[in-house]
This record gives C-alpha cells, structure tokens and sequence, in this order.
C-alpha cells in the first residue's frame, strides 16, 4: 500500500470517533453487507463517516491489507477496529455494539 493511501485511511480513522470503510455511502450503499452495518448505526442514531471505497482502487486494496482483514465494510470506533458486517450484526443483537459504544463514550439511541 502506498503512503498516500495509507494516510487517507489513517486520517479517516483519528479524525472520526466512528468510521465505516463501506461500499458506497450511507445514503446510497451499493452492497447488502455495507447496508447492513450502516443501517445499524443509523438504527442506533451513531453520527458515522461513511468511506466510499468504490471511489479508489487504491483505497479499496488499502483498506483490507491496512487492517488484516479480507473483507468489506469495516467498522472503526474511537480508532479501534470492531469488525465487518457478521461481527457487527452479532454484536447488535447480542447487546455487546451498545456496550462499546458506551464504553468509548459515542453517543445513542438505547
């Protein structure tokens, strides 16, 4: 991954308490998966950045190798990767999303 690339996703990353790598963007997803995630924060009322990695190659190569996981969307809370889309929704429904968001002092809807 280059440094340009490299620090786009860093500076995403320290610059929004939530953070989610997705295809498309929150108005617009163009994947179920990136859908799923989104529309959970939303159901949660969580003020997200939405990174559209359809937009960069680069980004979207990036992205995967900058956090050791193969797939698409990731979720960073306080700069912390949390998961993609089958962590996100187990920790939904599970309760477990609710507590670190709590934990990291981001702001929602109980």
């Amino acid at each position: 991954m280059d440094d340009q690339t490299k620090s786009l996703i860093q500076n995403n990353i320290d610059n929004n308490d939530v953070c989610l790598f997705m295809k498309g963007t929150p108005d617009a997803p163009q994947c179920g998966f990136s859908m799923a995630v989104s529309n959970i924060l939303k159901i949660l009322e969580v003020q997200f950045q939405g990174v559209n990695v359809l937009e960069n190659q680069n980004l979207r190569d990036g992205i995967k190798v900058f956090s050791d996981w193969p797939t698409i969307p990731q979720l960073y809370i306080k700069k912390e990767f949390v998961g993609g889309c089958d962590i996100i929704k187990e920790m939904y429904e599970n309760g477990e999303l609710k507590k670190v968001l709590k934990n990291k002092g981001i702001n929602f809807k109980n």
